[in-house]
């Protein structure tokens, strides 16, 4: 599926970084080891969500616990649509 998402699909978007998952900041944790795993669904485009502080507090305060794991996933632009 990656290298599909490479070959085939962001040569024809706008902005690849919105898919490629890997902004500066991210929280990496390993999904197996946690008990609670979530993900906070932002129903606006990557940009706009990225800006939002209510965001970024809640995904913080989660992911600091040792616990929890949150992920976070945008609308797609409509060059993905």
């Amino acid at each position: 599926m990656k290298d599909r998402l490479f070959r085939d699909i962001l040569p024809r978007v706008e902005k690849p970084a919105r898919y490629t998952g890997s902004e500066v900041n991210m929280i990496k944790k390993d999904w197996d080891s946690k008990s609670t795993k979530m993900v906070m669904a932002f129903p606006d485009v990557y940009e706009i969500g990225m800006s939002h502080i209510g965001c970024k507090i809640l995904y913080g305060l989660v992911n600091e616990t040792t616990d929890h794991l949150m992920e976070r996933s945008f609308a797609p632009w409509p060059d993905m649509e």
